[in-house]
């Protein structure tokens, strides 16, 4: 077996164990919030990208950022929605995929847009949507440091996996006799304001940085078997939990 044979064959290995992952957690009660997160960290684990961020549209159709897997991407992605320019809202309204090889070239697509992205470090991107049917629940953004198109295979993956996250954003509904899909968007937006605002109160308690305060709660989460939003509500309460969480933190 060749080095390429052999890497191929790792990569579907670890594609088919991330959507084995994936489907464990498409359970009756699941954390949508904690699934697109696991999402997006596995398309940077996955595809050759450098980031990921997922976005979700309330019942007005206004986009709102869920997840990210770092914290240049959601800096990124709250910057294209504040600006209103970017491939993710492209991708977004007209349910199609978006490719730009290189955010610098000219004509710029999303000039503003390209000149964060490039301040945060990232040259191409990569946008796909989160459709069903004909409605489309949001999107997808991957972020490279690189220029240059990425491999059909790599483009395969990463439709799948935004075809996952459309099926766990719908999966309560189907499971609740097709409760309206809206209501399931906007808790998992409600939460994530509710999460926004627990990891800045607990990055400032402890002064450290928001990506720890961040990892501090979820990782409390899974361990006491919680939905992340209830334990930022703690967090935002001032419980006990919060010197649970700071003591938990690395020194």
């Amino acid at each position: 077996m060749n080095h390429r044979t052999k890497v191929k064959t790792v990569l579907d290995r670890r594609t088919a164990q991330t959507f084995v992952e994936l489907a464990d957690t498409l359970v009756v009660g699941f954390d949508v919030i904690d699934f697109l997160q696991t999402l997006a960290e596995r398309c940077v684990d996955l595809l050759d990208v450098d980031a990921a961020g997922i976005l979700l549209a309330d019942p007005r159709g206004s986009l709102t950022l869920v997840a990210a897997s770092t914290e240049q991407a959601r800096l990124l992605e709250l910057f294209q929605l504040q600006d209103e320019e970017g491939p993710c809202l492209d991708c977004y309204h007209s349910g199609q995929r978006i490719t730009c090889s290189d955010l610098a070239a000219h004509p710029q697509q999303w000039p503003r847009f390209a000149t964060a992205a490039h301040q945060m470090g990232f040259a191409a991107v990569q946008a796909f949507p989160l459709r069903l049917r004909d409605q489309v629940l949001g999107a997808m953004n991957l972020f490279s440091a690189t220029t240059g198109l990425p491999s059909p295979q790599a483009t395969s993956v990463a439709q799948a996996l935004a075809d996952v996250a459309t099926i766990g954003i719908t999966h309560e509904r189907t499971l609740r006799q097709h409760q309206l899909v809206t209501e399931q968007l906007q808790h998992a937006l409600n939460s994530r304001i509710v999460i926004e605002q627990a990891k800045g109160m607990l990055a400032e308690r402890g002064q450290i940085p928001i990506v720890e305060a961040f990892a501090l709660m979820r990782a409390y989460a899974r361990n006491h078997n919680r939905q992340l939003s209830a334990v930022a509500r703690q967090v935002i309460d001032q419980d006990a939990v919060v010197a649970e969480l700071l003591d938990s933190a690395p020194s």
